[in-house]
């Protein structure tokens, strides 16, 4: 009996596979693909350039209030008499914080005045006998050795005159001392000691915060100071003040230092850093030193953006060395 075989049946016959010729847009499509691919990357890598050149134009940072301080010491070991001046009062230069016992001062301006009348006495007497030897020597009276003493005298006394008179205007010095007094207007911001206490040599009895703008001092990393400019505006929060303040940057140190260990976060504590001053704009009156405060810092999208290298913080322009031409002309 004769089987069919399997292979032999039309419903398994083998069909003959279809090639596809190649179309001319199916290399168009490829070539696209290609070509958006590499600018693609090639706008990938600028952006990054971008970022990698320019960085934030804001920086965050953190510092301490300063303010120039003026501490007024008394020269000499004394007793407060008289404090003409209280806590928080504006004074200006010259104004007297502090008087200090002068009746030892006093006397001693006044030995140092009978001292300077007692030499110039005897200067009067020695120029006298020095012009009596002068004519007797003339006359052949007097020996050349006793015109010498005279002359000699003369000019001793002349010497003890002036040492009087520089021993007078110390005296005078060391009593104006006693009236302590500010040298630059500001506001009274410690007063130690007590009227009646006696105060050690050299020992502070007032402090005064100069009326100069306070600042804020912070460090900038050195990553940044290249786009840091002078002027380059601020906004500042001080602790215990509701609205925050604005400033400027005002100066960059030229040399840098290791952060501060508070200064900084912690990534950036072992970064160089540069020591800044941040100058608060219309500070409120009576702003203490000391309070911590917290900035934002606009910064220069790029480095090129910030003045040229002699117009930088902190820097000087060098001299132009001259070119040895001597007529200046261009060969």
């Amino acid at each position: 009996m004769h089987r069919s075989s399997p292979h032999t049946s039309p419903h398994h016959q083998a069909r003959p596979a279809r090639v596809r010729s190649a179309r001319p847009e199916d290399g168009a499509q490829i070539t696209s693909v290609a070509q958006l691919s590499i600018v693609g990357l090639a706008l990938l890598a600028s952006s990054l350039l971008t970022l990698s050149c320019s960085g934030p134009t804001r920086l965050e940072l953190v510092g301490t209030v300063e303010r120039k301080t003026l501490e007024m010491a008394t020269p000499v070991s004394e007793v407060i008499v008289a404090i003409p001046v209280r806590l928080g009062q504006r004074v200006s230069a010259g104004d007297v914080l502090v008087r200090m016992d002068a009746e030892v001062a006093r006397a001693e301006l006044e030995a140092s005045q009978a001292a300077v009348a007692a030499a110039s006495a005897t200067l009067i007497a020695a120029e006298q006998e020095f012009g009596r030897f002068e004519d007797l020597r003339r006359a052949n009276v007097a020996a050349a050795r006793q015109l010498d003493e005279a002359r000699r005298a003369r000019d001793e006394a002349l010497a003890a005159v002036a040492e009087r008179k520089a021993r007078l205007t110390q005296a005078r010095k060391h009593l104006a001392d006693l009236n302590i007094r500010t040298w630059a207007d500001g506001f009274v911001d410690q007063l130690p000691f007590d009227v009646g206490e006696r105060v050690p040599g050299g020992g502070v009895v007032a402090v005064v915060l100069a009326a100069e703008s306070p600042y804020v001092r912070v460090w900038l990393p050195a990553r940044v100071v290249s786009r840091a400019a002078r002027g380059a505006p601020a906004e500042i929060s001080i602790e215990g003040l509701d609205e925050p303040l604005t400033g400027h940057l005002e100066e960059v140190a030229s040399e840098p230092a290791f952060t501060p260990h508070y200064a900084l976060t912690e990534r950036e504590s072992a970064t160089l850093v540069y020591e800044s001053r941040i100058v608060i704009d219309n500070p409120p009156e009576g702003l203490r030193p000391g309070l911590p405060a917290s900035l934002e810092l606009r910064l220069a999208a790029h480095a090129s953006d910030t003045p040229a290298p002699d117009q930088l913080p902190g820097s000087e322009p060098e001299a132009q060395e001259p070119d040895g031409s001597g007529d200046g002309q261009s060969p």
